[in-house]
């Protein structure tokens, strides 16, 4: 008989080789056990050009209702895939629109798997990265100068009022200029999805900044995180965690020296860059959980990875496969189990930690996708293909 999830769950479907792998994954791992009410929003690539990307803010605004959301990687395209699909235009990022809506930040953890060794001895536990998804330097505005001249800048008060004008440089010759911004409201959504997610982790809460030389801009955020975490004293010593700050340089330091189980939250550049080598460092970004938590406890589970193009190029051929596809096993578990904790249902909870056991034990048996077969200590005789793989897991089950 299977389990009923009381709640129902988002599901936003995806795109190439990642969308094959969604269907098998919820055909074997998932329905066969769970009753569960899947209210499904279709975020293909030619879906979202069909409907001028309605359906993108659809599912996000239903994650909003709903409380939980999983969803498929899926295409970003560029000008090349506007050609491949004969598509009107370049669309955002589903994934931007969606943080968007949601006011969310990003949290990426590493599933631990004991022949799948870390290329830093010390780190044996997760280490979670929170990044910071909005502004900076990805809605920067800037400007090549060609010659002589003052760079400026120019804060215009709204109420009326004498502008501001800092100076930047005076140029002697040719160069380059960039502006960046940031929100106290978007910091301080950040911090306190931090603290929540370091809280419901029970980690220890890291930041860093490089408030040293940046007094303002990175003091802003230093300053906004110490009075956020002053605010959940309470919280942090329920918990059993602490609060640290450090510069930015001294973390990435210490973070190499650690044995992991922190979350390190990160300013937006910092975030995207050491979450990818912490993934590199833990393995494979096929082994990279990534959730999106808003600061009112909404949250969308996916995979860090993208949508294996090249392997989906082969499938379509009719070639066999090997695609990792752990990481978005566990984003159905991570919803699912989040949603079971929401809605009070142990047994829910219960049949996710047993998915995940499953998958862990497949792989420590030795069958694995030609991705972690290359890195796994001992290296296995032979590597398994796609659908191989989610059997041998359904096995384990």
């Amino acid at each position: 008989m299977a389990i009923k999830v009381k709640n129902p769950i988002v599901e936003m479907d995806g795109d190439e080789m990642t969308r094959v792998i969604w269907k098998m994954i919820k055909d074997k791992l998932i329905l066969p056990y769970l009753d569960v009410d899947l209210k499904y929003f279709d975020l293909h690539v030619k879906v979202r050009d069909t409907t001028d990307d309605k359906v993108t803010f659809e599912a996000a605004e239903a994650i909003k209702q709903y409380g939980v959301g999983v969803k498929c990687a899926t295409i970003t395209p560029n000008a090349a895939r506007v050609k491949e699909y004969n598509l009107k235009k370049q669309w955002a990022s589903p994934n931007g629109t969606i943080r968007s809506i949601l006011d969310g930040t990003v949290f990426r953890k590493p599933i631990i798997i004991k022949n799948i060794p870390p290329a830093v001895r010390s780190w044996t536990k997760p280490i979670m990265i929170g990044r910071h998804a909005y502004g900076d330097i990805y809605k920067n505005s800037e400007l090549v100068v060609t010659g002589p001249g003052k760079a400026e800048i120019v804060f215009t008060p709204a109420g009326g009022g004498a502008p501001q004008t800092v100076a930047i440089h005076e140029f002697k010759g040719p160069g380059v200029i960039m502006g960046m911004h940031n929100t106290e409201k978007s910091i301080r959504s950040f911090a306190k999805a931090c603290i929540q997610y370091a809280v419901a982790e029970k980690a220890d809460l890291w930041f860093g900044a490089k408030d040293t030389i940046s007094k303002q801009y990175h003091g802003f955020f230093r300053d906004i995180f110490a009075d956020e975490t002053a605010r959940a004293k309470a919280q942090f010593e329920t918990a059993g965690i602490s609060y640290r700050y450090m510069l930015i340089d001294d973390a990435v330091a210490q973070v190499m020296k650690a044995s992991g189980g922190m979350l390190w939250a990160c300013m937006n550049y910092d975030g995207d860059v050491m979450s990818d080598m912490i993934a590199s460092g833990f393995g494979s970004l096929g082994l990279m959980t990534s959730v999106l938590v808003s600061p009112d406890g909404k949250y969308e589970y996916e995979a860090a990875h993208g949508t294996v193009m090249r392997h989906y190029y082969e499938h379509v051929k009719g070639n066999p496969t090997s695609t990792n596809s752990v990481a978005s096993i566990f984003a159905w578990t991570g919803a699912i189990s989040r949603r079971g904790e929401l809605d009070n249902t142990p047994e829910v909870v219960a049949f996710c930690k047993r998915l995940e056991a499953a998958v862990i034990k497949t792989i420590e048996s030795g069958v694995m996708t030609k991705d972690l077969s290359v890195i796994a200590e001992p290296r296995p005789a032979k590597y398994a293909l796609t659908e191989e793989f989610i059997d041998t897991v359904a096995k384990q089950l």
